[in-house]
């Protein structure tokens, strides 16, 4: 079956062929601050794009009354956000802070999610993640319609929790993350080794 993308523009059903073919997809659990009020997401539309310079995109949407969501609204009022791993111990967490509640409220708050300021001038980490990713926003991707923006975000500095360093010497790294596939999450389990290039 072939969908037609430029004659059927049902956004939702678009998203359930992308969301669930390009998998596993690793989550951006994204902080922004506006006002003091600390806001917590997760997005999924999330991927690094380039280590030099240190740049990932997110991308965010839209509310169902068309205003922009508030990390949308956060990273273009004050251009910063931190953005943590997910790993399993956090799931059920991750997965609480994406539900939609008012701005003035905090999902740290609500869902008893502890963060901390290990970086001056940039919003909290989530306290124990296994990694978080101190951002600035570089620019917005004009699509060309929709309800999406992706952000091109340059990394300033990253965190990775000593604990989840296997080796200093070769830094290796190794923590349980957590991927999102369609509806729903997986683990990652077991890890291979690429095989050899003859």
């Amino acid at each position: 079956m072939i969908f037609d993308l430029d004659k059927d523009k049902a956004l939702n059903e678009t998203y359930k062929l992308m969301a669930q073919t390009i998998i596993p997809r690793p989550i951006a659990w994204v902080v922004t601050e506006d006002e003091g009020v600390v806001n917590i997401a997760p997005f999924s539309y999330f991927i690094g794009l380039s280590s030099e310079p240190a740049s990932v995109l997110i991308s965010v949407g839209h509310k169902p009354d068309g205003t922009p969501k508030d990390t949308l609204a956060n990273i273009r009022k004050h251009q910063k956000c931190t953005i943590c791993m997910v790993q399993e111990s956090d799931l059920e967490k991750m997965h609480f802070s994406s539900k939609g509640v008012d701005k003035e409220v905090s999902e740290a708050e609500i869902f008893n999610i502890e963060t901390e300021t290990l970086v001056e001038g940039y919003p909290p980490m989530i306290k124990g993640v296994p990694s978080a990713y101190f951002c600035e926003l570089n620019q917005e991707i004009d699509l060309g319609g929709g309800s999406t923006i992706p952000l091109v975000l340059n990394v300033k500095q990253i965190f990775v929790d000593d604990e989840v360093i296997t080796d200093k010497k070769r830094l290796t790294i190794s923590f349980d993350p957590i991927a999102r596939i369609g509806k729903s999450y997986a683990f990652l389990g077991e890890e291979i080794e690429a095989p050899k290039i003859p």
